[in-house]
């Protein structure tokens, strides 16, 4: 990686833009980065990391954002900073911009705008940039995978910060493992201790959970077998467990099975002897049910012999039933005529008493001829009944031509009144409209005065607050020009103080030997000393902040000033001189006026509408004029037309009704004769008809009851039977013979008869030998049943506990494999005899390649004295840590490097720093790192150690690099030719190059 160009505005302490140009600086290959505290050397550096990784380095990460951003920067100027780099053969211009707080474009106050990155990439084809990306995300991606480092990594392998490594060089083991940690990314190997801790802890939680199991089942194998085991008394994880449940759970088996062969025996001798008494209980039941059979048929041979008589008389009603049947056919005959003969009377006489006297006796001939000349003449009613109809609808369209004739009379009274009244309404509508149109024209005229007038009212009103405000903010800049101008006085008073002793100060510095810093005598025979109120540096630096700051007071206060002046003159421009008072009545007024006008004004819509709708009310009323004259005139012809058809209407209904009201009444009473004469005949055919039937069926039925052998035919009605009674009867004849047929087969059973011979049988005593017989099968059988399902438990369960030895034997197996290897990755396992832990043992070999890197210069700037060494010593609670020795080859003896003087401790940290860049490009896939910084720590090398240091920075150009030495002391400006020099000033720090040339 070669550093180009850099350029920054309004960055840190750089209030506008500035460029430095690395090119220029790198060509001799050593260049120096000075100027006083506080100017700004560190930023150059800072914004070098900024551009590349969007923060800044170490502590000054708080430092993001707005906060990057210059205090003496115009409020226009955005902060940037822009970088101009090759790295991996490409050659790329990053551009950032933090995020920027500035004035709006319109209004008042402020607005943020967003961070901004740019990255491009240079064609050296084409000549010209392309560009790449605008993704904050995107473009850290792309530098970090082509620098190959971390920002950790780059600030500490190329911004090379002495003071970290003198204090690496004195920390413990804990200090540099952090260190070595963040630079070569060795939390892998952490993240490895800490997996197979984790796993370890599994692993045991596994086994210990599979041992709880084991024991689980061994108590549930003691509750089954009961007293015959005793569970092991071991804990969870403890060796043995599962040989000591195996061999338990082995011997309760063994019993349980004993006792199971036991259960057999007695329940088989108790099967036997429940099998003799039931084949007992089975006999006496069966000769119990036999005697008792045959005593039930004797009673019910008894009760038979009682009920024959009243049996023989059923029998006999049967057989005259049956006899009876053949006439019943006969009889119903006769029965069906005789009722509908009955009807057919009745219906006559009732038809016959509706007729007149003089047709009363008329046969069933006369009264059909009488119908059909009533039906002649209804028929000839039909003509008569449509001019009735045809009268009564002359009438009604007559009554409504009256209901018209009034109506359109109101019609046109009522429009006639209105109309009359027309133009004096109209004229008044007509009036409102034009008063509103006026009111709303005036509104708009107000309305176009009324923002001119409150804007001179608020600038007036800003007028008098800016005014109130320019007086206080005189006073106030006043008084901090006052206060700046005193702490420059007394700035300037301690500065001519400490000059005044700054040979005391100086002579505190020297050494015997050591040449002086002004005029370069090693011999110092009468050094300056302090005097009482002596003005040390810190106090003359407090003093220049003290007036720094009261300076940036003032010139703020003088900014605030000229602002608030400025926009007293703005708001002056705008109200005028006019009194705010004023003002403020002539807006009032011009708001009244302005409401009064829009309040007339609103109506201006509703009274158009109301002189619409009149007219169009008018319109309505004329046109209702018209058409109720055309309907008068055309009334006076329909009201001849039906009149002419009345009268001829009425005097052929006057022939047609004859005595009657009106021919519906004619025609009603000629449709009730012709109804009842047919009524009448109908009756009279049919009661003739029924007559004879039944005078035929008479003669059937005496025949039928003669043959069967009745004397008469009531005789034979007597004997039938209806389908109950018949049911019923025969119902008692079949139960008697059944009954007669059992009782017979009973009595005549040869084994119901023998048992009826013996002795009564001992129910009650078998059943009781019985009963007890089974109580002893089931104890025995529930007995054999608890010894099986026991059995059963334990073969499960030693099953269960088998299979889980089998299944925790390769869980143990890993457990005691990860255990080791999580005790040998943390150090704590015997067979790590340094007891060094995993991510500790990868850092002593980056250490052991880092002292290697920095020894080849360390020889070279110390004249082949020193060499630094990794040590694997113990430290700490008795583990190898990270030590790091140097070996004096004046003395050849080992040390700490804690032991090194202060410009000892310089160059060999400058070693260190510059090995580790070595080995962290190693690390990083070889990325060429061609411009390095080196940040302070000259001030305390004599000058022979000096000018072997800066020949070992000059030989790094044999591998093409260059190098940046940030410091103040003043021998090295005159070594080194190319510089950057921070110059600071009251509006800020700007930069001045001075190259090769």
């Amino acid at each position: 990686m070669r550093l180009h160009r850099l350029d920054v505005t309004a960055f840190g302490p750089f209030g506008g833009s500035q460029g430095v140009d690395f090119d220029d600086l790198s060509a001799a290959g050593l260049f120096l980065l000075h100027g006083p505290t506080g100017a700004g050397k560190t930023s150059v550096l800072d914004a070098v990391c900024y551009a590349l990784y969007g923060s800044v380095p170490g502590a000054r990460q708080s430092g993001q954002g707005m906060t990057l951003r210059s205090d003496h920067a115009d409020g226009r100027t955005r902060t940037e900073v822009r970088l101009e780099l090759t790295v991996a053969g490409r050659r790329l211009e990053v551009t950032r911009q933090p995020p920027w707080e500035r004035p709006k474009l319109r209004g008042k106050g402020t607005t943020v705008d967003k961070a901004q990155t740019w990255l491009r990439e240079y064609d050296a084809g084409a000549g010209t940039w392309k560009d790449l990306s605008r993704s904050h995300q995107e473009i850290g991606e792309e530098i970090t995978q082509l620098l190959g480092m971390s920002r950790e990594q780059f600030c500490q392998v190329v911004l090379l910060p002495q003071g970290d490594f003198a204090r690496f060089l004195r920390a413990d083991a804990e200090a540099r493992g952090k260190l070595l940690g963040r630079l070569f990314d060795t939390r892998r190997f952490a993240e490895v201790e800490k997996r197979l801790a984790e796993r370890r802890r599994t692993t045991e939680a596994r086994v210990r959970e599979g041992d709880a199991t084991l024991l689980a089942d061994a108590h549930r194998m003691q509750q089954a077998a009961g007293d015959t085991m005793e569970a092991p008394e071991l804990a969870p994880g403890e060796p043995g467990l599962a040989e000591a449940v195996l061999t338990a759970a082995a011997v309760a088996r063994s019993t349980a099975r004993e006792l199971l062969a036991i259960a057999d025996c007695r329940l088989v001798a108790a099967e036997s002897a429940q099998r003799a008494a039931e084949r007992d209980l089975a006999d006496a039941r069966e000769l119990d049910r036999l005697q008792r059979r045959f005593a039930e048929a004797d009673e019910r041979a008894a009760r038979l012999a009682e009920r024959a008589d009243a049996h023989r008389a059923a029998q006999k009603r049967m057989e005259r039933a049956r006899k009876a049947e053949a006439v019943a056919p006969a009889l119903e005959l006769r029965d069906a005529a005789d009722a509908e003969h009955r009807r057919a009377a009745a219906s006559e006489a009732s038809a016959r008493a509706l007729l007149p006297q003089d047709l009363a006796d008329a046969g069933a001939a006369g009264l059909a001829a009488a119908a059909r000349r009533a039906a002649e003449e209804l028929g000839g009613l039909d003509s008569a009944r449509r001019a009735e109809q045809r009268l009564a609808e002359l009438v009604e369209e007559r009554t409504r031509l009256d209901r018209q004739e009034r109506a359109d009379e109101d019609v046109l009274h009522e429009a006639e009144t209105w109309l009359a009244d027309w133009e004096a309404t109209r004229t008044g509508l007509q009036a409102g409209v034009d008063s509103a149109q006026e009111a709303a024209t005036l509104a708009e005229q107000l309305a176009v005065q009324r923002d001119p007038a409150q804007r001179r009212l608020n600038a007036a009103r800003q007028r008098d607050q800016y005014a109130a405000d320019t007086e206080e903010t005189q006073r106030h800049a006043l008084a901090s020009a006052e206060h700046a101008v005193a702490a420059r006085a007394h700035w300037l008073d301690l500065k001519e103080q400490r000059l005044n002793g700054i040979a005391a100060e100086l002579a505190e510095g020297l050494t015997e030997g050591a040449p002086c810093a002004v005029c370069g005598a090693t011999e110092h025979p009468a050094p300056a000393r302090r005097v009482a109120g002596h003005v040390d540096r810190e106090a003359e630096e407090r003093a220049l902040a003290a007036y720094q700051d009261a300076d940036e007071r003032r010139a703020d206060a003088e900014r605030r000033l000229g602002t608030v002046r400025e926009a007293l003159a703005a708001a002056t421009a705008e109200a005028g001189d006019a009194p705010t008072a004023r003002l403020a009545e002539e807006a009032e007024e011009l708001e009244r006026r302005y409401a009064r006008a829009r309040a007339s004004a609103s109506g201006l819509h509703a009274a158009q509408e109301e002189l619409r709708r009149a007219e169009q009310e008018r319109e309505q009323r004329i046109a209702a004029q018209q058409q109720a004259a055309v309907r008068a005139a055309s009334r006076v012809g329909n009201r001849e037309r039906l009149e002419s058809e009345r009268t001829a209407l009425e005097e052929e209904l006057t022939r047609a009704r004859g005595n009657s009201d009106s021919v519906a009444a004619r025609a009603a009473q000629l449709e009730r004769r012709v109804t009842r004469l047919t009524e009448a005949a109908d009756t009279a055919r049919v009661t003739e008809d029924t007559a004879q039937r039944l005078k035929d069926a008479d003669a059937r039925l005496a025949d039928a009851a003669f043959r069967a052998g009745f004397d008469t035919p009531r005789d034979a009605a007597a004997a039938l039977l209806d389908d109950v009674a018949h049911r019923e009867l025969q119902r008692r004849l079949d139960a008697w013979d059944l009954e007669e047929a059992a009782v017979r087969a009973v009595l005549t059973e040869a084994d119901t008869a023998a048992a009826a011979q013996q002795p009564p049988a001992g129910l009650a005593a078998a059943e009781h030998t019985a009963a007890v017989a089974g109580r002893r099968l089931r104890d025995a059988s529930s007995a054999r049943d608890a010894a099986a399902r026991r059995c059963a438990e334990l073969d499960r369960l030693s099953a269960h506990a088998a299979t889980s030895v089998r299944r925790l034997a390769p869980l143990r197996e890993e457990h005691g494999r990860v255990a080791r290897l999580a005790s040998l990755t943390a150090g704590t396992s015997a067979d790590n005899e340094r007891r060094m832990r995993l991510e500790s043992y990868v850092l002593a070999a980056r250490l052991e390649q880092v002292a290697a890197a920095a020894t080849a210069r360390l020889q070279r700037m110390s004249s082949g004295r020193y060499t630094l060494v990794h040590s694997d010593d113990r430290t700490g609670r008795g583990r190898s840590g990270l030590g790091l020795h140097v070996v004096d080859a004046w003395t050849g003896r080992e040390r700490d490097t804690a032991t090194l003087s202060g410009g000892e401790t310089f160059f060999a940290s400058l070693a260190l720093a510059l090995g580790l860049a070595d080995v962290v490009t190693d690390e990083a896939g070889g990325v060429r790192l061609d411009t390095l910084f080196i940040d302070e720590g000259f001030g305390s090398l004599d000058d022979q150690t000096l000018d072997e240091v800066l020949d070992v920075l000059d030989s790094l150009r044999e591998r093409d690099r260059s190098v940046g030495i940030v410091s103040h002391v003043a021998d090295l400006r005159r070594r080194i030719h190319a510089q950057l020099e921070v110059v600071k000033g009251r509006s800020g720090s700007v930069l001045r190059q001075r190259g090769t040339g």
